[in-house]
């Protein structure tokens, strides 16, 4: 089992060693990440410009390989070939914050695994639903040792065509959790506000800034399992296909 991990916040992520570290009893792990931190940067393919491979070494020593491209594109580098072996299954994390709702339409974390699901290789983005503005060193570890247990049932049990998985884990120890549930995306709620400033000579500049986003705890959904303590295990699609508006987008009058 070749395992390729990559994340959005850059190679030298606490979370992604964390991850690489645990995935290592699953079989060979080939870190490849950005190197920079590319969050919120959503679904990006690098055309306009090369793409600049480097070796690196993690904080514990272990090698990996870094790129100026963006997550999906490290996904696309090793399937295009830039490894010497193919890959079998793509880990994506550990994301600091949890990526729910919506998010995951803006999430590097959740596009990379999306691009390895079009590749057709099993997908899988791992979050971490951190205190809002926590102080200190975050502890990753549940995190890791709960991917490990979702990739050995993938590698198992297989996932179907064109599906990737968004996983999201609650900040507690092990012994506190309240099991893995499997869950749709539930609603995000944001609370983006534009903020008008003026730099030294007097230009507009903006930010998008506003209080963070919350959501609705729906029993079912992300929300909902991770309000309960649980991991929310949520099948992701390709197809974005409105199923419910072909009949009646097909009556209009299109002549």
């Amino acid at each position: 089992m070749h395992i390729l991990v990559t994340n959005d916040d850059g190679v030298t992520a606490p979370g992604l060693l964390a991850l690489a570290q645990e995935l290592r009893s699953l079989g060979e792990v080939t870190v490849l990440a950005p190197d920079r931190n590319w969050s919120a940067s959503g679904h990006v393919k690098t055309l306009h410009r090369p793409l600049r491979i480097r070796d690196v070494a993690l904080a514990d020593g272990t090698p990996a390989l870094t790129t100026d491209g963006a997550p999906s594109d490290c996904v696309a580098l090793a399937a295009l070939g830039l490894l010497p072996e193919a890959v079998d299954l793509v880990a994506s994390g550990i994301n600091p914050n949890a990526n729910l709702g919506h998010d995951v339409t803006y999430s590097g974390t959740v596009t990379a695994a999306m691009e390895a699901a079009i590749w057709g290789v099993p997908g899988i983005a791992v979050s971490l639903d951190s205190p809002e503005n926590h102080l200190g060193v975050l502890d990753y570890g549940t995190a890791a040792r709960v991917a490990r247990r979702v990739i050995a049932r993938v590698i198992e049990s297989g996932l179907p065509k064109d599906t990737l998985l968004n996983v999201n884990v609650p900040y507690l120890d092990d012994d506190q959790l309240e099991g893995i549930m499997v869950t749709r995306q539930g609603l995000r709620v944001y609370r983006d506000l534009l903020v008008k400033r003026q730099d030294p000579r007097g230009r507009p500049y903006y930010w998008i800034g506003g209080d963070a986003p919350t959501g609705v705890p729906e029993d079912g959904t992300d929300f909902g399992a991770l309000a309960a303590g649980c991991v929310s295990v949520t099948p992701l699609q390709l197809d974005l296909t409105a199923h419910h508006a072909l009949e009646s987008l097909g009556s209009w009058e299109w002549s």
